[in-house]
């Protein structure tokens, strides 16, 4: 996505969405640090639909019940 010339993103934030995809900003998703600091996406949708996997392979590039944050 290209911005207007003044406008920054954050580059840690550009990062995370290149390697979680969609999930870096769903709001149903929720980022897990395990104690060895690996990172995982719990997906929030899998409780009440089990057509949405619990731990997606990252990163996601579609998915039909990504909303992103406000």
């Amino acid at each position: 996505m290209q911005y207007p010339a003044g406008v920054r993103e954050d580059p840690n934030l550009l990062s995370e969405r290149s390697r979680a995809g969609l999930c870096a900003n769903c709001v149903h998703a929720r980022r897990i640090e395990s104690a060895r600091g690996s990172i995982f996406y719990l997906c929030g949708r899998s409780a009440s639909d089990p057509a949405f996997p619990k731990y997606p392979q990252l990163p996601v590039i579609e998915c039909a019940g990504h909303t992103l944050t406000t």
